[in-house]
């Protein structure tokens, strides 16, 4: 709805469904629609999303990355790196400084890149359980989809899912097992999150005989 922010995760029970690809493409088609406040894509996966490169290798299709600016509206972040380091002036880093976005080509809408080259030491990265982040996005955005690894490598979806709108669960067609998507849905919902889709990926729509005639 025009002028209502919504905040969209989009996870899958296991790897290799296509969450990342489904991920890219709605927010590029929410990007297409054009509205004012433009689209966010947000890599959860810090340590190993790689929809900053994929976007980066798809320039002719998504547009151009441009410089990095920050991702955060008011300093806030949906994760804390442990321990904290100390800047040249004394004070601890905030951990927004972590956090990269890239705006896509000319149309309005950035994606997240996680700064793993800052980390020093043996530092560590923590989901936090706290709306701040995603509230302060709403304000700048008309749509945030997020891009959520599977519970196989991490609980950050399930971490973020209370201050979700809304979750997508992604199911490949060629898997056979419904157990895993509904043991995911189940336990979305018992951590005060709202599954309200699934995209059904990799499906294969058989012609009816009489298209099939008319197109061989």
């Amino acid at each position: 709805a025009v002028g209502r922010a919504r905040v969209i995760q989009v996870i899958a029970a296991r790897r290799g469904e296509g969450t990342s690809t489904v991920a890219r493409e709605l927010a590029f088609h929410a990007a297409k629609r054009g509205g004012p406040k433009g689209v966010w894509l947000v890599d959860l996966d810090l340590l190993g999303g790689t929809q900053h490169e994929v976007l980066g290798a798809g320039a002719g299709r998504y547009g151009a990355l441009g410089p990095p600016t920050a991702a955060s509206p008011d300093g806030s972040a949906f994760f804390t790196v442990q321990p904290p380091i100390r800047g040249a002036d004394g004070q601890l880093a905030s951990d927004a400084l972590y956090l990269a976005a890239h705006r896509l080509g000319t149309a309005r809408w950035w994606v997240t890149r996680f700064r793993r080259e800052a980390l020093r030491g043996r530092q560590t990265v923590h989901m936090l359980p706290a709306a701040d982040y995603w509230q302060a996005l709403r304000r700048f955005a008309d749509v945030v989809i997020v891009d959520s690894p599977s519970p196989e490598r991490s609980q950050a979806g399930l971490t973020v899912a209370p201050f979700m709108d809304q979750t997508l669960l992604v199911v490949a067609a060629d898997e056979p097992d419904v157990q895993a998507p509904a043991r995911l849905r189940d336990a979305i919902g018992a951590a005060g999150g709202q599954v309200s889709g699934l995209f059904f990926n990799r499906g294969v729509v058989e012609r009816p005989g009489f298209l099939k005639a008319l197109l061989p």
